[in-house]
């Protein structure tokens, strides 16, 4: 009885609850204040409360947790099972008072699943459920779906079918659950369902991944998989995923296999390997279908060597079987470069190298009349313009000569009459089919037909004149006419048939349509020279100039007055001059010096020194700058040879004013070793000294050399020490353009990126030469001074 005397506190706390039964925070300061008191008072004041506060979320919700808690801690599911269900009980008095809280609901369903009542847990979900808002229905489903892993079996699935009435991404682990109990054939359903509907993954997984999930499970179970129909399955998906069509047509005939259809499953290989379009997919698919063919002949000759140890087995075997089954597999490894060059024609229809491969296929197989097929088939099919490269002359090249080969040259000839009616994609191919056609009739001695066919090729259209070679909206026959390669070998063939007339009239008729080339011009000159034309070969030429500007004339020019020098030598001296005078006027200086110097030949060898001197005089203005060094020598030399060496003081003279500073300063040299051959050594010494100001001391050591030798060859002490200066004093100029440079470069030059070093010792260098200059010649002591 002393356990229910109450103190003064409680006392008070009843007090306030006589006195305000209806108020939460009464109830609630009570219970905080017993909180360490035993479970059954709490329990019991609990039960006062929700008695007296039946609608009281925050009191169930207290009262709840702790009874849960306590049983949880002291109880056992089992051998305690009343206490749980006293606990159960409660739970249903609170959840038919509020059962629009979903947490009251939530608590409830997690702790049936503690005690492992199925029913009743499944009955509560259902009950909560119908009792909330579908807004709701999430956090209960979440709880659910747990208790559906955990139990697994009818339950679990019939739970998934519920929810994915409200969520259909939760197919997926539907189809999880099925496959975990072995219900194959459901789960493919719902996998099917989930591709047909184009329902998102709850997972993130993309469309093939499904599929892919879908063609695994078709091909572990195919005996289970009863309600779809996989073949069509399969096929939407090669036609959905084509970057995957290897991998699903392989799926469907490993379908077929397993289901032992082995013929069904050939047919399947067959037609993928008919239809795909890259060489990967057709990798994997003749893989496949050779390990397959592989695996049904190591099983046959398995029984075959059971049969042989073992006659009186009982084994479904069949060696005729075995016989077919081997002349099958070779006759499919002997297909396979066919079956290649199907899947890259269908990827490229107008791949030329390709059909040319497959008749080569044929060939060496000795398949005639399928190879002439293919040649058919690929003339009908390539569109000329699609055609990439230029080997569509040469696939109707190999069609013609199939038939020359086989010795019926009409219908080779028939081949190239339609060949050359193509509309092909440039001129270049038209003129190959042409050159292949002709080429034709030489390799049979058909001489005059081979010079017709050209001659009907190149016969330009009545609107020539209006046509642009490479215009390319007219179409290649109306342009062939103006084809240098189709006309060369017309020209090469009159030629080789040796009519002189038939000849010159191909080649005017070049020079008429304003195609002539470089190598046109000198054959055309070169064939009316052998044939002793000269004159006519020399109009060629200039023919030749007139349709052609520098750098071509300068060739023709060249060939020109050798071939007139060679023929008339000095007999017509007047007419070659005009001709090398035509030959230079507007001529670019670069191309100057061989036409000069040829022109001074010819007037040393048939007109007189004299003017051969002048031209080579005019020739040192005329030329360009990098030829007039070697002209300026090449005149002082026929100069000094004609005149004496005292006449080519002028020549040097105006060499040296008119060259740059390098090439002037070896003129220099020059000049000056002339001056001592001819006893001038002080004119020899007045050169070293006016070329020294081109000549830097710190890198051109070998004029300084050479001006020494001199001076100890030739001069004195004074001579020798003027020498000297002038080497500081060009060495002084020489530093300080360079110092000046510098300071140039270091106004416009942070100064930390200088390196202090390199310029102070720049300065002690010139400030030593300047100190050097200025000192009393007496005080200084010379330490190249010679006694001479």
């Amino acid at each position: 009885m002393s356990s229910l005397k109450l103190t003064d506190a409680e006392i008070q706390y009843e007090q306030e609850l006589l006195r305000n039964p209806n108020q939460l925070n009464s109830w609630v300061h009570y219970l905080e204040y017993k909180k360490n008191s035993p479970p059954i008072q709490r329990f019991i004041l609990f039960e006062r409360a929700v008695k007296q506060l039946p609608g009281s979320y925050k009191l169930w919700n207290m009262y709840l947790k702790e009874r849960v808690d306590f049983v949880v801690k002291n109880k056992h599911p089992i051998s305690d099972s009343d206490s749980y269900e006293k606990v159960n009980m409660s739970f249903d008095r609170a959840v038919l008072l509020l059962h629009k809280m979903p947490r009251i609901w939530i608590n409830y369903i997690q702790f049936l699943m503690l005690q492992g009542c199925i029913t009743k847990t499944r009955r509560v979900i259902d009950q909560s459920l119908r009792s909330l808002p579908v807004t709701q229905h999430h956090r209960i489903w979440q709880v659910a779906l747990l208790f559906a892993r955990r139990v697994g079996g009818e339950t679990a699935i019939h739970l998934y079918r519920r929810y994915i009435k409200l969520e259909k991404s939760k197919i997926e682990d539907l189809a999880e659950v099925l496959i975990a109990l072995n219900q194959y054939d459901e789960a493919a359903v719902q996998l099917a369902k989930m591709i047909d509907k184009d329902i998102a993954s709850s997972n993130k997984k993309t469309a093939y991944q499904i599929w892919s999930e879908l063609c695994d499970l078709i091909c572990r179970h195919p005996t289970d998989i009863r309600r779809l129909q996989v073949e069509a399955i399969l096929r939407s998906g090669i036609a959905r995923f084509t970057d995957q069509v290897g991998r699903l047509w392989c799926a469907l005939g490993q379908y077929w296999i397993l289901l032992g259809q082995f013929d069904k499953a050939r047919d399947v290989f067959e037609e993928a390997m008919e239809t795909v379009t890259t060489v990967r997919d057709f990798s994997q698919i003749f893989d496949a279908y050779t390990n397959f063919e592989e695996s049904v002949l190591t099983s046959d000759m398995e029984k075959q060597a059971l049969l042989e140890q073992n006659p009186n087995l009982d084994i479904d075997f069949d060696i005729n079987l075995l016989d077919l089954r081997l002349l099958r597999f070779e006759k499919l490894m002997d297909r396979r470069p066919f079956l290649l060059n199907k899947v890259l024609l269908r990827q490229n229809p107008h791949n030329v190298k390709e059909w040319r491969n497959r008749v080569n296929l044929y060939k060496s197989n000795n398949v005639i009349d399928k190879a002439i097929k293919t040649f058919v088939e690929a003339i009908d099919t390539i569109q000329p313009k699609k055609v990439i490269g230029n080997e569509l002359p040469l696939l109707w090249q190999d069609f013609a000569k199939f038939y020359e080969e086989n010795n019926d040259l009409s219908q080779a000839r028939e081949v190239f009459e339609k060949a050359v009616q193509v509309p092909y994609r440039n001129v270049e191919d038209l003129v190959n089919v042409w050159t292949f056609y002709v080429e034709l009739e030489l390799r049979h001695a058909n001489l005059d037909e081979a010079a017709a066919l050209l001659g009907r090729a190149l016969s330009p259209p009545s609107n020539f004149r209006q046509i642009d070679f490479k215009d390319d909206s007219v179409s290649v026959q109306s342009r062939i006419f103006k084809s240098i390669k189709l006309w060369s070998l017309y020209v090469d063939l009159q030629e080789s048939l040796g009519k002189m007339d038939a000849t010159r009239a191909v080649y005017d008729k070049i020079f008429e349509l304003k195609i002539a080339t470089l190598k046109t011009i000198i054959n055309y000159a070169n064939y009316l020279e052998e044939n002793r034309y000269f004159e006519d070969s020399f109009k060629v030429y200039e023919r030749g100039l007139a349709l052609f500007s520098y750098p071509v004339a300068f060739e023709i020019w060249n060939v020109y007055l050798t071939k007139f020098l060679n023929r008339f030598q000095g007999s017509k001296l007047e007419r070659a001059r005009d001709l090398f005078e035509q030959a230079l006027d507007h001529c670019p200086a670069q191309y100057a010096k061989p036409i000069y110097l040829l022109y001074g030949k010819m007037e040393e060898d048939y007109g007189s020194a004299r003017q051969a001197l002048r031209i080579y005089d005019r020739a040192t203005k005329e030329v360009g700058e990098k030829d007039r060094y070697e002209m300026y020598k090449f005149y002082i030399a026929k100069a000094g040879n004609s005149l004496g060496l005292a006449a080519t003081r002028e020549i040097y003279q105006r060499a040296v004013e008119t060259l740059p500073d390098r090439q002037a300063r070896n003129m220099c040299l020059e000049f000056a070793d002339l001056e001592k051959k001819l006893g001038e050594i002080d004119r020899a010494r007045a050169l070293y000294g006016h070329s020294s100001q081109f000549c830097d001391p710190r890198t051109d050591s070998k004029f300084w050399e050479i001006w020494k030798e001199f001076e100890i060859s030739h001069g004195n002490e004074e001579t020798y020490k003027e020498m000297l200066r002038i080497k500081r004093s060009v060495e002084t100029k020489f530093n300080t353009s360079i110092e000046f440079l510098s300071g140039q470069v270091g106004k416009q030059t942070d100064s930390s990126s200088i390196t202090p070093g390199f310029v102070k010792s720049k300065l002690q260098k010139i400030e030593g030469t300047v100190k050097t200059e200025s000192e009393p010649e007496a005080n200084h002591v010379n330490p190249d001074e010679i006694d001479i």
